[in-house]
């Protein structure tokens, strides 16, 4: 909180946000009124560790899967933060043997977000995710993806409960998908609870994240 720019989003992908001050504004309106500035994702996840599925646990992750890919994690019960805030989605991840995608992230083209986010499926398949069927070729490469960030996350911080969330989620079948290569990817190493009580959709919906700013602001 003591950075220059605390307050600021500062690199972004999205057209037009780099370097603004989003803070700023909010204080000058709101006089005295404490005013906290968190991520999305971050958000999500503190809703869901008060309400929802990360409820009772102490170690939790979070990925919501949209127009971006963002990240989060509970560590002993708080939100982890470094010098800034985590950047899940541009962790750089192993392309499917049949992805020749480039990838859309405008930093560094086939990162997670690039590969898996609700954009690159678009640019990728030229539809939209809800356009297309359960049993297109995109669900596995989407699972291929986003179980790789679910392992990567396992074996750096430990955590009892990864969230899914975001609209590229609201696909049924793909859940499960993930599940099984999660399962597939970890091949036995690391002791896991089952993969149905591990990775799991938000409890709260999409109401996750608004929610969370409210347990934010009762914190």
């Amino acid at each position: 909180m003591g950075s220059e720019t605390y307050g600021f989003i500062t690199s972004t992908p999205k057209p037009g946000w780099s370097q603004t001050d989003l803070l700023g504004p909010l204080r000058e309106a709101f006089g005295d009124v404490p005013v906290v500035f968190e991520t999305d994702v971050n958000a999500a996840l503190f809703g869901e560790a008060n309400w929802g599925a990360a409820k009772g646990f102490k170690h939790s992750a979070y990925f919501t899967v949209g127009t971006g890919i963002g990240g989060s994690l509970i560590v002993e019960g708080s939100l982890v933060h470094g010098s800034g805030h985590p950047e899940m989605g541009h962790m750089r991840v192993t392309k499917h043997p049949d992805d020749n995608f480039a990838g859309v992230c405008s930093f560094h083209g086939d990162c997670l977000e690039g590969l898996a986010c609700g954009p690159a499926i678009e640019k990728r398949w030229g539809k939209k995710a809800e356009e297309l069927p359960a049993d297109h070729p995109a669900w596995v490469l989407e699972a291929y993806y986003l179980a790789q960030a679910c392992v990567n996350v396992l074996t750096i911080a430990p955590v009892e409960k990864i969230i899914l969330g975001g609209g590229v989620m609201h696909q049924e079948q793909l859940l499960a998908l993930v599940r099984q290569e999660v399962i597939r990817l970890v091949n036995g190493y690391l002791k896991l609870p089952d993969a149905g009580e591990l990775v799991v959709l938000p409890q709260l919906g999409d109401h996750a994240g608004i929610l969370g700013c409210v347990a934010l602001g009762q914190s």
